[in-house]
C-alpha cells in the first residue's frame, strides 16, 4: 500500500486555510504600508486594515476592539500577562498556576519565582482539571494573579473557568486564561466570562504562524500591566513593534471563517473523533482515554496503549504516514514523560505510550479509517513482540 500522509496533530498547529492565504496575499507586496505611518495613503490603508481586523476578532469574542492587543503568538501573550502584571505589583504579589498548564505558562511562572515572585503550582485531578475549591484554598491576601487555561492542550479537558473567575473577582484577584486551544473550537463570550486577560493565537485556527493576541479587559481601575517591549508605544503602549499587517489580516480572516462555520464544523470533527475511538476500542484492549470523556474539546483524543513501548509506537505510526503527537517527551534532552499526564497521575509507562490525536477542518472520513488501521496494526505488532522497557 502506498504511503498516505494523514495529519492528526491539529493541536500543535493547523494548516492555513486557502481563504486565509488569499486574504493575506495583497498585503505582502501590493498594499505594503506601515500601519503607524498615517501621514500618507499607504499607511492609512494599512491602519484601516488593522482596525477592521481587530474589530472582526473582537466581534467574534464579544469584547471591545480596544481590548485586543496584537502579539507574536500565545507564548508572548502569556508572558506579557504574567510578567506584565508581576512588574506592576513588585515582588509581593503571589501568582497561582496549575501543574497541567502549557509550558508557555509554567516556564515564565517559574522564571518569576526565580526573580522573587511567590508562586503556587496547584495539583490537578485525574482528568487534568483544577477545581475552584483548590484555587480558593490557595488564595491569600497577597495573591495578585491566577492563570488557568480554558482547555488543556494535551488531553482537551475544559476547566471550570467561570466558577474560578467569579471566585477570584470576589477576592479582588486578577484572572488570566490561556485560551489558545479553545478559541475557534468552542463558544467563548468574553463579555460575561470573568477573566481579565486571555491569550490566543492564529495558527491553532487555520491562520498564519507568528501572530496572536492578548485580551486585556477595559475596566476601572485598569488592569495593571507593563509591556515587555519598549520602542514606539504601539498597541496602546503594551506591545511595541511594527504591526505585521498581512498576518493580522490573516488572523481576522481565520476568525471570520470560524464565526461562520464553527458550530457545524466542530460537530463534524467530534463525530470523526468519536468514530476513531470506537474503531480502536473495538479492535484493541488495554486502551485508556486521558482527560474528561465529555467535557472536553471536540477535536481532542488522547489515548494510552498498555503493553507497548512509547518510542516504538510513535515511530511506527509516523513511518506509516500518520502525524500525531506523543504523550511522552522521551528525548535525550528531556527524558521525562508528559508533565500533564504525570500531573494527572497516569503511570509513567502508560504516559510514555500515549498518543494525542488532534482533529481538524481538513480531515476526512477516510483519514479516520486509515488512522485507525495504522494504530491498530502498530499496537498489535508491538504487543506481539513484547519489546523491552524503554531506556528513557
Amino acid at each position: 500500500m502506498s504511503l498516505h500522509h494523514i495529519y492528526l496533530d491539529n493541536h500543535a498547529t493547523t494548516r492555513v486555510d486557502p481563504r486565509v492565504v488569499d486574504a493575506m496575499s495583497p498585503w505582502w507586496s501590493e498594499s505594503y504600508g506601515n500601519a503607524a505611518s498615517i501621514s500618507h495613503s499607504f499607511g492609512h490603508e494599512a491602519s484601516d486594515a488593522v482596525q477592521s481586523s481587530r474589530e472582526e476578532i473582537a466581534t467574534f469574542l464579544n469584547c471591545s476592539a480596544e481590548e485586543i492587543v496584537f502579539t507574536s503568538g500565545a507564548t508572548e501573550s502569556n508572558n506579557l500577562a504574567l510578567k506584565g502584571v508581576a512588574d506592576t505589583r513588585g515582588r509581593n504579589g503571589r501568582l497561582i498556576v496549575n501543574a497541567a498548564e502549557h509550558r508557555a505558562i509554567l516556564d515564565p511562572a517559574r522564571q518569576l519565582r526565580r526573580d522573587g515572585v511567590p508562586l503556587t503550582i496547584l495539583p490537578v485531578d485525574a482528568l487534568a482539571r483544577v477545581t475552584a475549591d483548590d484555587v480558593a484554598g490557595a488564595l491569600a491576601d497577597q495573591t495578585r494573579l491566577v492563570s488557568v487555561m480554558l482547555a488543556n492542550n494535551e488531553v482537551g479537558t475544559l476547566n471550570p473557568l467561570r466558577e474560578i473567575g467569579s471566585l477570584c473577582r470576589e477576592r479582588g484577584v486578577l484572572v488570566h486564561c490561556d485560551a489558545s486551544q479553545a478559541v475557534g473550537r468552542i463558544p467563548i463570550n468574553l463579555a460575561d466570562l470573568p477573566v481579565d486577560l486571555a491569550s490566543f493565537t492564529a495558527h491553532k485556527i487555520y491562520g498564519p504562524k507568528g501572530i496572536g493576541a492578548l485580551f486585556v479587559r477595559k475596566r476601572e481601575p485598569a488592569v495593571p500591566i507593563r509591556p515587555l517591549l519598549d520602542g514606539g508605544a504601539h498597541e496602546r503602549g503594551l506591545r511595541s513593534g511594527t504591526l505585521p499587517v498581512p498576518l493580522i489580516v490573516g488572523f481576522a480572516e481565520a476568525i471570520r471563517i470560524a464565526r461562520l462555520e464553527q458550530k457545524e464544523q466542530q460537530a463534524q470533527i467530534q463525530r470523526r473523533r468519536d468514530h476513531l475511538l470506537d474503531l480502536i476500542n473495538e479492535a484493541l484492549a488495554g486502551v485508556s482515554l486521558h482527560g474528561d470523556p465529555v467535557d472536553r474539546l471536540p477535536g481532542n483524543l488522547n489515548l494510552g496503549f498498555d503493553g507497548v513501548d512509547g518510542d516504538a509506537l510513535l515511530t511506527g505510526v509516523a513511518e506509516r504516514g500518520l502525524a500525531v503527537s506523543s504523550g511522552s517527551a522521551c528525548t535525550s534532552a528531556n527524558p521525562e514523560p508528559s508533565h500533564v499526564l504525570k500531573a494527572m497521575g497516569v503511570p509513567e509507562r502508560l504516559a510514555r505510550a500515549s498518543l494525542r490525536f488532534g482533529f481538524g477542518r481538513f480531515n476526512t472520513d477516510q483519514d479516520i479509517e486509515s488512522a485507525a488501521a495504522i494504530v491498530i496494526e502498530i499496537v498489535s505488532k508491538l504487543r506481539s513482540k513484547r519489546p523491552p522497557t524503554s531506556p528513557c
